[in-house]
């Protein structure tokens, strides 16, 4: 017996997350819920150089009681195989303590951990972006993840503000 589904994607969504309308008349399909979702990043722009931004993202991220886990140059990595690129590094952080707390709730939270920070030169200007961390509760709805991502986001909005200045 065939089954027809219409699909409605969502380009802010994950290929994931898709709206399964059942078109037939088969009792046993069900719908699918879509949460619609904010946007997964926050960027500014900044008059600092490179270097500098970078360092700042780093000294502000221990002001804040986190800590840079490592240091991703990008634009060295792909030089290094012959692709050449702007200034890109990815400064992941991490909170042990709410780090431990949504991995206990979900070990599969692992997957957006640490949390990147990342310092790009665009056209010749500086630009520091980070993931909303709020994000990952539209992944793990049923988690309770929720209140600690919106802190984590505070803070890693926070530091990217910071460092702009």
């Amino acid at each position: 017996m065939a089954r027809y589904f219409a699909m409605t994607f969502f380009p802010s969504l994950p290929s994931s997350k898709v709206e399964c309308k059942t078109v037939s008349r088969l009792p046993q399909v069900k719908e699918r819920k879509v949460v619609a979702m904010k946007s997964f990043e926050h960027s500014v722009q900044t008059s600092k150089p490179f270097e500098e931004a970078v360092q700042a993202v780093e000294r502000i991220t221990a002001s804040k009681g986190f800590r840079v886990l490592h240091v991703h140059d990008v634009a060295a990595t792909l030089a290094e195989k012959g692709f050449h690129r702007e200034p890109l590094k990815i400064i992941e952080i991490c909170n042990a303590k709410y780090a431990h707390e949504v991995l206990q709730k979900d070990v599969m939270t692992a997957l957006m951990l640490p949390c990147p920070i990342v310092v790009y030169a665009k056209s010749g200007q500086t630009h520091i972006s980070t993931m909303l961390p709020s994000i990952m509760e539209g992944f793990f709805p049923d988690k309770g993840i929720g209140p600690v991502a919106e802190i984590v986001e505070k803070v890693a909005v926070e530091i990217v503000n910071e460092a702009a200045r």
